[in-house]
């Protein structure tokens, strides 16, 4: 069709093919079409569909799911060796605390208990920071992708976005629990149902909410390298006012604030209580008298009565970054093309 009907061939047979349509039958029948088309018969209703969607918000939500799921099982590189990743810290750490946590007389001297602590702190703060970094390139090349099909209309923003929050729990879980188990029983911390579930249960919600913010950070960022030096410049403050570098009471005043937005120090909090609020063995030293679960709260501020508000306010983080996350997802575009 083509061949016959270019410029070379108009040209070679001195007619122009355009005007020989315009004054053809057919262009008036189908102008005619148009004209007769273009008005809508009487008591008619004009063409709308109650979404731009195919498909409802559940089924959005199932169908990316799936996706994601088989993305991230299709992702070793990621997901295998972030296991392997915290199978290793965890052994590394469970020799460097070996047997700390059962030994009763360390705790009868402040540095003893200092020991205790930083292994509890250390522990819930690597890992988090790890799980952050490690999901951002994830989550910005996905974005990519995401980009696209959202201009196609497959599906909503905000179904994408719970859709790849979900996929991160049972891989956050399968971790907490290899980190859990293998650091609880080398640092032989206390053997009680009740404080071990606790112990999983803060370091669960810690690497979320730290998972979730490394989320939060390449969503409202134009650029992967972006995000990272943002999580940095909180990664440094949350350290900083965790309430174990600079215990509670001495953060000065015009500080203070920042130590209840911190959500490291909630996890401090929640995890020290959990393992060290009941235990009433003796320290005593010329600056202080008294038992481990007194030094905890006059020293650190940790008040062990307070573990039901801890878990709420972690679950809130984890809630707080990720409906960041999935609003950034839904009204910001970076996409320069």
């Amino acid at each position: 069709m083509l061949e016959v009907t270019n410029p070379a061939v108009e040209q070679r047979t001195d007619r122009d093919f355009a005007d020989i349509y315009q004054n053809s039958e057919q262009y008036r029948e189908v102008e005619g079409s148009i004209t007769r088309l273009s008005v809508p018969p009487p008591d008619s209703q004009p063409l709308k569909f109650s979404s731009i969607y195919s498909q409802d918000q559940l089924s959005q939500f199932l169908i990316c799911l799936k996706k994601q799921t088989l993305v991230y099982w299709r992702s070793p590189r990621y997901n295998l060796v972030r296991l392997v990743f915290t199978m290793v810290c965890a052994l590394i750490y469970g020799s460097v605390f070996w047997d700390v946590g059962n030994q009763r007389q360390v705790m009868h001297t402040t540095k003893g208990l200092f020991m205790v602590m930083g292994a509890l702190y250390s522990s819930c703060i690597f890992l988090g920071v790890n799980n952050a970094s490690s999901v951002q390139p994830i989550v910005s090349i996905e974005r990519t992708v995401f980009y696209r099909e959202r201009a196609a209309g497959f599906y909503a923003p905000i179904s994408y976005a719970a859709a790849q929050g979900l996929v991160e729990l049972p891989y956050i879980l399968v971790q907490t629990i290899l980190f859990g188990v293998i650091t609880y029983f080398m640092i032989n911390f206390e053997r009680t149902a009740r404080k071990f579930f606790l112990y999983l249960l803060f370091m669960f919600l810690t690497f979320t909410y730290f998972t979730f913010y490394g989320l939060m950070a390449v969503g409202i960022t134009p650029s992967q390298h972006t995000a990272s030096v943002l999580s940095s410049a909180f990664y440094s403050l949350w350290n900083l006012h965790s309430g174990f570098l600079v215990p509670k009471p001495r953060i000065p005043g015009w500080w203070i604030w920042f130590y209840y937005i911190c959500p490291v120090a909630w996890s401090l909090k929640g995890i020290i209580s959990s393992q060290l609020g009941d235990v009433e063995t003796m320290i005593v030293e010329p600056t202080f008298k008294g038992t481990v679960k007194e030094y905890v709260s006059t020293s650190f501020g940790i008040d062990v009565g307070m573990m039901g508000p801890t878990v709420a306010v972690l679950l809130g983080f984890c809630i707080l970054f990720f409906s960041v996350f999935a609003l950034s997802i839904k009204f910001l575009n970076f996409q320069k093309r």
